[in-house]
C-alpha cells in the first residue's frame, strides 16, 4: 500500500512539473514579486508579445477611426486653476483641463478644477474606453486633450500621445531600451513632464528627450546618467523631470557635484549641477518654504533644499532607508513645513524650514511610525494626511503625528485626491473611493479595473480619469454633468 502510495504521489509530482511546465512556457506563468515582498503566480505576456498585441489593436483602432480623435475631452468650459497649498511655488504654465506632471501641476496628488461624481454605482463605474499598453510604471500627463506616458514595447521604450475621450493613439516616439529587473519588474518608471507644447520625458537607463506636444518629433535628447558619469539605481531612474524658469531639472545621482543636473530646457544644454548624492526614486519639486523659491529635492541621504539659478545648497535633513528607496513624494503642509514619509522600517517626519535672517534653519518637528509610505504618497485635505501605510489605508494628524484611523487594504497602490474624496488605484487594479474624513475609514465604493500588478499613479484632468498597469489603460467620465 505505501508502496502505491509513494508511485502514485510521484506521479503527482510529474504531473504537477509538466503542467507548470506547459504553463510556463506556452501560457506565461510567473511568479510576480508584489509590493510586500510576497510572490505570486500570474500569467504574464512576454515584452515581443505583449508589443505585438499593442500593434495589432493600434491597427485595428487606426481603422475603426475614419474622422478625426473625438473633441470631447478638448471642449469643456474655462476651469478654474488649481489652488496652490499654502507657499507652494507657482511658476507653472498650466491651462484648463490640464495634469502637467506626476501627481498633478503641484505634483502633491490633488485634482481640483471643478468637483466630481463621487456618487458611484455600487457595481461600479464603466470605463468609456479600456486597451492594452506597454509595461511600466510611469504614470500620464494630460493637456489640450492629449494624455502622455512612456511604456516598454519589446526591446524598446516608446514615448505615447493618446486622445483622452477615446484612447486612440496619437503618435509614438521610440528607442533601443529595455531596463529589467527582477524584483521590481520591467520597462520605464518617470512620469512625463509637460511645459509649453513640450514632453519632458526619462526613460528607465537615463535616455533623456523633448518632444514636441503635437507630433511627438524630438527637439533635443540626450543621456543624463552619461551626462553624469553615474551608474543606474538599482529600480532604475525614476524622477520625473520638472521644468524650472528655462531650465528641466533631473536627478542622475552623479558624484563630483553632479547629483543633480540642470539642462536649457529649450536646447538640452546643461546649465548647472550640484551635489554628491547618490539617487533614490523620488522626483524633485518647487515650492517657497522660509519664504524662499527653492527646489526640494529627495536624495538617497537626504531632504534638502537648493537655490534653482545655480543648485545651492540652502538647507538639509538627514534622511536614509534601506537601499537608498526613498520613493514617496514630499508634502506641503503650510507654515514652512513638510511631511516625507519612507517604508522599510523608517517611518514619517515633519520638518520646519524657517528664516533666521538669509540663512534657513530646519527643525525636526515630530518623527514617528504611523505613517510609511513605499511605492506611494500621501496627500493632504482639511488639515489631515491621508496615505498607505504599508498595504493598509491610514489618517493621521501632521501637527503630531498621532493615527486617526486605519482600515481597508489596497496593496501598495496609489492615492489621489478630488473633491474631499480619496481615489484609491489598488496593486491588483481596483478602483476604490474612499471619503476623506478624520473620523473613521469609509469606503464608498470598491470594483475592479485593470489585471496584472498596479503601482502607477491615477491621473485626471477635465473630469478624465485615467489608470493604467503593467498591461492596461482605461480612462473614466467623472464630470458631474456628463450625462
Amino acid at each position: 500500500m505505501l508502496r502505491r502510495i509513494l508511485k502514485f504521489g510521484a506521479l503527482s509530482l510529474v504531473g504537477l512539473a509538466v503542467l507548470s511546465g506547459v504553463l510556463y512556457q506556452f501560457f506565461g506563468l510567473r511568479i510576480v514579486m508584489m509590493g510586500g515582498g510576497m510572490p505570486t503566480l500570474q500569467f504574464v505576456m512576454n515584452p515581443e508579445e505583449q508589443a505585438e498585441l499593442i500593434a495589432q489593436h493600434r491597427a485595428r483602432q487606426r481603422d475603426s477611426f475614419e474622422v478625426e480623435p473625438s473633441a470631447a475631452a478638448t471642449t469643456t468650459p474655462t476651469l478654474v486653476e488649481p489652488s496652490s497649498p499654502p507657499e507652494q511655488a507657482a511658476v507653472i504654465a498650466t491651462t484648463p483641463s490640464s495634469w502637467t506632471d506626476f501627481r498633478g501641476p503641484l505634483r502633491n496628488g490633488e485634482y481640483s478644477e471643478l468637483p466630481i461624481l463621487t456618487d458611484w454605482p455600487a457595481k461600479g463605474l464603466q470605463p468609456i474606453w479600456k486597451q492594452p499598453i506597454g509595461g511600466g510604471y510611469a504614470s500620464f500627463t494630460i493637456s489640450h486633450g492629449r494624455a502622455f506616458t512612456i511604456e516598454q514595447r519589446g526591446r524598446e521604450e516608446v514615448v505615447a500621445a493618446y486622445d483622452v475621450a477615446t484612447g486612440q493613439e496619437l503618435w509614438t516616439n521610440a528607442w533601443p531600451a529595455f531596463f529589467t529587473e527582477r524584483l521590481g519588474g520591467d520597462g520605464p518608471r518617470a512620469t512625463p513632464t509637460l511645459f509649453d507644447g513640450l514632453v519632458y520625458a526619462l526613460g528607465a537607463e537615463g535616455e533623456l528627450r523633448c518632444l514636441d506636444e503635437e507630433t511627438g518629433q524630438v527637439r533635443w535628447r540626450t543621456n543624463i546618467l552619461e551626462d553624469a558619469g553615474a551608474n543606474n539605481v538599482i529600480w532604475g531612474m525614476s524622477a520625473s523631470p520638472l521644468i524650472v524658469d528655462e531650465t528641466v531639472i533631473v536627478l542622475p545621482g552623479g558624484s563630483n557635484g553632479r547629483s543633480v543636473v540642470a539642462y536649457n530646457r529649450h536646447d538640452g544644454a546643461t546649465v548647472w549641477t550640484a551635489l554628491d548624492d547618490r539617487a533614490a526614486y523620488a522626483s524633485p519639486m518647487l515650492v517657497t518654504l522660509g519664504g524662499v523659491r527653492q527646489l526640494l529635492v529627495f536624495t538617497a541621504e537626504r531632504l534638502a533644499g537648493l537655490t534653482p539659478n545655480d543648485g545651492t545648497l540652502l538647507w538639509e535633513y538627514p534622511w536614509g532607508t534601506y537601499n537608498d528607496i526613498t520613493v514617496a513624494q514630499p508634502l506641503l503642509l503650510g507654515n514652512g513645513r513638510v511631511f516625507i514619509s519612507s517604508s522599510y522600517g523608517t517611518g514619517a517626519a515633519v520638518v520646519e524650514i524657517s528664516a533666521s535672517g538669509d540663512i534657513l534653519e530646519v527643525r525636526e518637528v515630530w518623527r514617528s511610525n504611523r505613517m510609511k509610505n513605499k511605492f506611494t504618497s500621501s496627500v493632504l485635505y482639511d488639515g489631515f494626511i491621508y496615505g498607505l501605510d504599508e498595504a493598509i489605508l491610514a489618517c493621521i494628524d501632521p501637527a503630531t503625528g498621532e493615527l486617526q484611523w486605519k482600515g481597508g487594504r489596497y496593496g501598495y497602490g496609489q492615492v489621489m485626491l478630488a473633491s474631499g474624496h480619496l481615489i484609491v488605484l489598488t496593486e491588483d487594479g481596483d478602483l476604490a473611493l474612499v471619503r476623506a474624513t478624520p473620523g473613521e475609514h469609509e469606503e464608498l465604493a470598491r470594483f475592479p479595473v485593470l489585471d496584472s500588478k498596479t503601482w502607477n499613479h491615477p491621473a485626471m484632468a477635465g473630469g478624465y480619469l485615467l489608470v493604467r498597469s503593467l498591461g492596461e489603460m482605461a480612462a473614466f467620465d467623472l464630470r458631474q454633468n456628463s450625462e
